[in-house]
């Protein structure tokens, strides 16, 4: 979430802090524990008026409790959503507690009721204590494998609401202005693929701080979306991005959606950040009203009339909230308006947004007009903060914005407003509302002040690498189009490399729609990653292509490639191959089903595609290698453990239990590996019993046997 990027609070000494014993169960020790109370923050809501007086006593005990796990299942694949969704619903979790335990049962995981297809979950125990425990390490790994392999995320409940509210389409062009560090953005892309492997929407995902930005690279690189773009810029002056049209007109790319979790103080996250107690200020959200402001404004005018602004933070505090919606929407003339979205969200307890509310000083000082504030912090705080007249308050519809508090349902705080564009705002044109070439006017006004011209900001962070396109003459092109019997439908200017001159070491591919982006504003817009990476630099001498296939990038572009390297395999020889994981040692062809050994026999060495097609209808592809003699799965160690869940087959080989000393792991581990071994020898052996039998003429006979 955005609320805690704007202060920092210097380096922790964290040598400093000694550890609780640890107990006789295996369960860490804390850390001291902070004091969790802060007088001017309890007399400041009290004042808001947020949180009616029977409920207050539970919300604060609710804010000093310990944050509740949470996680959602990625819906891009939907086969492999079901399947997971049943390991959930199953017996995984159940054989973590004691059954006979009522307050063991406390702790099953539950489904979120308003998140869609069942997909969202939440865990009543905390992240610490899931890392803390060893009764919890399995289900520690399953979550760490999963996300990794970009098929879970663990994502707060309340960080899941906006995305869902945004209602993204396959067809969206989609701005996430303040987008680290990405689990939002994450959600956004799935959304975006949910329907389609290709889309032609996109998702552009920014944010000011370079080094965060490099957080978002690592989020979509889980997800493999070739329709997602990151760049670093100021959100409150986000550039102009200029795109060529159907007609082959330039113009200015106007965005569907757009999502502003701006920076806040952040007291919404109390709960996992208990830091803040001992900081909590009310000043601090009258500070960031303004940046907050001039966010939301600059998102109004890179929307398209008709689209959709989802705003969200992770305050409290009406003044960073409803008070911002005051302003834009009186600013607009009647262009915003708030939306309501109390039914795209059943099952969700939440508190409507308020028209009234008080502005203090740093003392709590209360202020419920403009006149009573000293003119020593009238810089502070402005009129534009105040609530509206009473009179005037229902065309607002602040009612329509919804705040989630932490005892509503064992959550953090949030709050969540959704606005319309419904005509070009004043200060627009309408042929700029439109997308034309003309640039937002917004930037034309302060271009054309009286006045010496301001500085223009420079760029922060490392000189990204180019983004360089294929062209028809890419020497290593032919090459790999050959060797994969590439179709020509595959779009080669959609294929690029970064770097102008050397050897090309990997190669990525982007959607049609990002690849015109980046064409007309790479030395414009400061872009920091785009692309999947589909081929990968791989000298062999004894392979007629110097360039492997890359899992990250498969899906994109399987359809693509040719039947000459694409291999059928059944089951048991895919749990053998991500069973076997030494790439020194892969399993012989030999070892494997006949009929593979046979489509084998028409594949050249080198990289290919190892096709599964199920039964229950679930379809995997993935990277392997065909050796002289061996045949082995090309994929990670997260995707290898995914993919083995998928199959029903056993990942325990996988698991690491950090609470165990090192020897007895390597012991557990070769037992398994021993185990698994045998097996394959023993399938050998009976594989060459089939040959032998085959050869006599008794081939039906001794298939029969086996069956039976």
């Amino acid at each position: 979430m955005g609320g805690i990027r704007k202060f920092k609070y210097g380096k922790k000494n964290f040598g400093k802090k000694k550890h609780e014993s640890e107990s006789r169960d295996g369960v860490r020790g804390n850390y001291v524990d902070l004091v969790k109370e802060s007088a001017g923050f309890e007399k400041y809501y009290k004042a808001q008026n947020i949180i009616p007086e029977s409920e207050w006593n539970s919300f604060l005990e609710a804010l000093r409790r310990d944050l509740p796990t949470a996680f959602r299942i990625s819906a891009c694949n939907e086969k492999e959503a079901e399947i997971l969704l049943d390991i959930v619903e199953g017996n995984f979790f159940k054989g973590l507690i004691n059954p006979d335990d009522p307050e063991e049962q406390k702790k099953l995981p539950f489904c979120l009721p308003w998140y869609p297809q069942r997909l969202g979950w939440q865990v009543p125990i905390s992240r610490k204590d899931i890392r803390r425990s060893e009764t919890y390490f399995r289900l520690h790994n399953f979550l760490m494998s999963e996300t990794d392999s970009g098929n879970i995320s663990r994502q707060e409940v309340v960080s899941m609401i906006p995305p869902l509210v945004l209602d993204v389409q396959p067809h969206h062009k989609v701005l996430d202005m303040c987008a680290a560090p990405g689990s939002k953005t994450a959600q956004l892309i799935e959304m975006m693929h949910s329907q389609d492997k290709l889309p032609s929407g996109v998702v552009i995902a920014n944010d000011i701080d370079n080094s965060r930005c490099y957080m978002l690279v690592h989020q979509a690189k889980r997800l493999n979306s070739p329709c997602t773009l990151i760049t670093n810029h100021d959100a409150s002056v986000m550039p102009n991005i200029y795109i060529t049209n159907s007609d082959g007109e330039t113009e200015v790319m106007k965005y569907d959606r757009i999502l502003c979790d701006v920076p806040c103080t952040g007291d919404g996250t109390l709960r996992k950040n208990p830091d803040i107690w001992k900081k909590w200020n009310a000043v601090n959200g009258n500070n960031l009203h303004g940046v907050q402001q001039r966010i939301v404004k600059r998102a109004a005018e890179l929307l398209t009339v008709g689209g959709r602004i989802v705003y969200s933070t992770c305050s409290l505090n009406p003044v960073e909230n409803e008070a911002v919606m005051h302003r834009i929407i009186a600013e607009s003339e009647g262009a915003l308006e708030l939306q309501d979205i109390s039914s795209s969200l059943p099952g969700l307890k939440y508190s409507p947004g308020i028209s009234s509310w008080v502005l203090t000083s740093k003392e709590i000082d209360v202020y419920t007009d403009f006149e009573q504030v000293p003119e020593a912090i009238t810089t502070q705080i402005r009129p534009h903060m105040f609530p509206p007249k009473p009179e005037d308050a229902e065309k607002f519809h602040l009612n329509r914005c919804i705040r989630v508090l932490p005892h509503h349902q064992d959550t953090g705080g949030f709050f969540i407003a959704v606005l319309k564009k419904l005509a070009p705002l004043p200060w627009e044109s309408p042929k700029s509302s439109g997308g034309s070439t003309v640039d937002v006017p917004g930037e034309v006004e302060n271009s054309k002040h009286n006045g010496p011209q301001p500085k223009r900001r420079r760029i922060q962070g490392y000189r990204e690498d180019p983004f360089v396109f294929f062209k028809e003459d890419e020497p290593v092109w032919p090459l790999i189009k050959d060797f994969y019997e590439l179709k020509p439908e595959l779009p080669l200017d959609c294929l690029l490399t970064r770097c102008h001159v050397g050897k090309r070491k990997n190669i990525y591919f982007v959607s049609p729609a990002i690849r015109n982006i980046i064409d007309k504003n790479q030395d414009k817009v400061k872009l920091i990653n785009a692309g999947v990476k589909v081929f990968a630099r791989c000298d062999n001498k004894n392979v007629n292509c110097c360039f492997r296939l890359a899992q990250e990038g498969l899906n994109s572009i399987s359809q693509y490639i040719g039947d000459c390297r694409r291999v059928s395999i059944c089951k048991s020889d895919l749990l053998t191959l991500l069973t076997v994981d030494d790439p020194k040692h892969p399993p012989e062809t030999t070892t494997l089903d006949p009929a593979t050994q046979r489509r084998l026999e028409a594949v050249s060495h080198g990289s290919c595609v190892l096709e599964y097609r199920g039964e229950d209808n679930l379809n995997l592809d993935l990277v392997g290698w065909r050796g002289s003699c061996s045949l082995r799965a090309y994929v990670s160690q997260p995707d290898c453990v995914h993919f083995l869940r998928l199959l029903g087959g056993d990942t325990s080989m996988f698991d690491k239990n950090k609470f165990k000393k090192e020897d007895e792991m390597k012991e557990e581990s070769s037992e398994i590996r021993i185990t698994v071994k045998e097996e394959m020898e023993i399938k050998e052996e009976e594989s060459k019993d089939e040959v032998v039998t085959s050869s006599a003429g008794d081939t039906t006979d001794h298939k029969s046997e086996q069956n039976t």
